[in-house]
């Protein structure tokens, strides 16, 4: 599989080149002889096979071998090791499953990789006040099996729930396929136990629901990594329904299907999920996992609705009716539990999936107003066939988060180029369309070149004093999300002179 890169930034690589080797110092040495007395012999790596195995994250154009790896065990592990870089002036990046799609666990290439995957307590729940606290190496899909005999859930349920690490959720704000009526995972975290870059302990949030003072919590989630590494989270459950009921409807055009989307919306009715796929999405899941949808489809709905059990009947009642008025030629209910896993089945292998019928494709994230759905699938389609090139569509169709996926053939002379063009292309159709260039990827590596297609320079310049305050030395996890890095003891960049924030007395360069 390939997905998107981006342009080449210190310590990493742009697609189709090679591994960025690690960078051997003296001062990388001296570290990784102190971090073995702190943390241990067996949990810090510097063997060049060894480390190369960390070398990339879900992206895996871009690649860079780290000069230490430390699979950290505990919290303390973590304090010790985040404290040791900070003296030596060594950059970090925090790492859990990886399974991310931006490279935001991408290694440096003169630091360290702190490993959280082998923190995996999962505290008992306490189902009084829906809640469970766990490390940041648990897996997502471990929370709702734990939480699942008390009948409670973890809302937040991503594609790749079964192997995503909920510390890594938290790093980009991961969303699902439920995220259009529950949210993301900033509405379902109360509380972070977080090591600031300089070593110290801190909590934010807490079990309370609501806490005086700025909502640091909620700037913390979704930072993908350049504020501190999270060590303990306390998460927020919600009761299972009581009803669920699934539809699949099959279109002969992606304008019903669309349409059908804003209608739902607009009739009043909040679905748990609206998912749509198109043919060459459905193509590939067929080949996949066989998930029988149906036949001709050019476009296909899962829809979901959950509540109390009236409610759920009388809504999807009207949901049947709004999907006829748009044409659906074909509507299946699931009548159980293991009918609606099928339905959900093809649309969860979607991206892996499409490796069946291409031999290589580029994965986006970006985002829409959902009732520009119709026209922006149109310029999509229209774009790709002016460079002859296809894209399947699989996306969370409720709240307007794309995920388009453009297919191509290594060998084919410059074909990779054309589609990561095309690619970054689709992120600017996106953010002129009123969007923006992730939903819930994040921006990591790959992105970051297209943050000033969204943002002005003073913006971006805002945000980087937030980062600044939490990491003056810049060495949590550098080179991510910013496209030049400004205001923190690192100057490349366009900008001469004091920033207009910095003469209005409201921040400073550290």
């Amino acid at each position: 599989m390939t997905t998107t890169a981006g342009t080449t930034t210190a310590g990493t690589t742009t697609a189709g080149t090679a591994v960025a080797e690690p960078v051997r110092s003296d001062r990388t040495a001296a570290l990784a002889d102190r971090l073995r007395r702190a943390v241990g012999t067996e949990r810090v790596l510097t063997d060049r096979t060894q480390v190369r195995t960390y070398e990339c994250d879900g992206l895996a154009n871009f690649k860079v071998t780290p000069a230490i790896v430390v699979l950290a065990e505990s919290r303390q592990h973590v304090v010790d090791t985040v404290r040791l870089c900070a003296e030596a002036g060594v950059p970090f990046v925090a790492r859990g499953s990886g399974t991310g799609l931006s490279g935001g666990a991408l290694p440096s290439a003169d630091g360290v990789l702190l490993v959280l995957s082998r923190l995996r307590t999962l505290s008992p729940v306490d189902a009084d006040n829906r809640q469970v606290t766990v490390e940041p190496g648990v897996i997502n899909l471990w929370v709702t099996r734990d939480a699942a005999p008390h009948d409670l859930a973890y809302a937040p349920d991503p594609s790749s729930q079964l192997v995503c690490s909920i510390g890594g959720n938290v790093a980009e704000n991961a969303g699902g396929a439920h995220c259009l009526k529950y949210g993301f995972t900033v509405n379902h975290v109360l509380g972070a136990e977080v090591v600031l870059p300089d070593g110290e302990v801190v909590h934010l949030g807490g079990r309370a629901p609501e806490h005086p003072g700025y909502d640091l919590l909620g700037a913390f989630i979704g930072s993908e990594g350049t504020l501190g590494v999270a060590t303990e989270l306390t998460l927020r459950l919600i009761r299972v329904p009581e009803a669920v009921q699934t539809m699949l409807v099959g279109y002969s055009s992606v304008e019903d299907a669309a349409g059908t989307v804003s209608d739902i919306i607009a009739a009043g009715i909040l679905p748990a999920a609206v998912e749509m796929m198109d043919a060459l999405a459905i193509e590939a899941a067929e080949a996949a996992v066989s998930c029988g949808y149906p036949e001709g489809a050019v476009a296909v709905l899962v829809i979901e609705l959950d509540g109390p059990r009236v409610e759920v009947e009388a809504q999807f009642a009207q949901v049947e009716e709004i999907a006829r008025a748009r044409n659906a030629f074909e509507t299946r209910i699931a009548a159980d539990d293991a009918e609606r896993a099928l339905m959900w089945k093809g649309r969860k292998s979607a991206f892996a999936a499409v490796g069946r019928i291409s031999p290589s494709y580029f994965v986006q994230d970006g985002v829409i107003p959902r009732t520009k759905l119709p026209e922006v699938l149109t310029e999509m389609k229209r774009m790709a066939d002016e460079k002859g090139l296809r894209v399947a569509n699989v996306f969370h169709a409720g709240d307007g988060n794309l995920h388009p996926l453009v297919l191509f053939d290594d060998a084919v002379e410059g074909q990779a180029h054309e589609a990561e063009e095309l690619a970054g292309d689709i992120l600017e159709l996106c953010v002129t369309s009123g969007g923006s260039i992730t939903g819930e990827h994040g921006v990591g590596s790959e992105k970051r070149m297209k943050m000033a297609k969204q943002f002005t320079p003073e913006d971006l310049d805002t945000m980087q004093l937030l980062r600044c305050a939490f990491d003056p030395d810049g060495i949590a996890n550098p080179g991510k999300v910013f496209p030049t890095p400004r205001l923190c003891g690192e100057r490349p960049g366009v900008r001469k002179g004091e920033h207009p924030v910095q003469a209005a007395g409201l921040g400073e360069v550290f």
